[in-house]
């Protein structure tokens, strides 16, 4: 749903672009430069003018519903960050050549002196797996 928001916001900021462009300005604009000399003799020129701001502002609107919608409906939950296979891989892989975590006191040592989740000099892999 959020893709077809996106995708939708997307082509009413083309539309919005547009029809900016078509407008007339102070120095005549592209209107001039489209055929902009017969449609306001079709419709008149302040009828035209009037047509496009309302179109204007309506996509303009359009846009920014548009946006804090797809910001709503985007999931913030505790699991909504990064989802990639490699960040998965990542965290759960251990280097290579580093030797698993040894928790048990050396022999011969007092049970006081080893600190609990010791591990040995470079094993740890703390700096792929994220801190909570």
């Amino acid at each position: 749903m959020v893709t077809a928001i996106v995708i939708l916001t997307c082509i009413l900021t083309v539309l919005l672009i547009l029809i900016v462009l078509i407008q007339n300005s102070k120095g005549g604009g592209l209107a001039g430069e489209f055929g902009g000399l017969g449609s306001n003799q079709l419709m008149g020129v302040k009828k035209t003018t009037d047509l496009l701001e309302q179109i204007t502002w309506g996509l303009g609107i359009g846009v920014m519903v548009l946006t804090l919608a797809s910001y709503i409906m985007i999931d913030k939950g505790e699991n909504a960050g990064i989802n990639s296979v490699n960040v998965d891989r990542a965290q759960t892989q251990t280097l290579p050549g580093a030797a698993a975590p040894n928790t048990q006191p050396a022999p011969g040592a007092a049970p006081s002196q080893a600190a609990p989740g010791a591990a040995t000099p470079g094993a740890s892999t703390s700096a792929l797996t994220p801190q909570r």
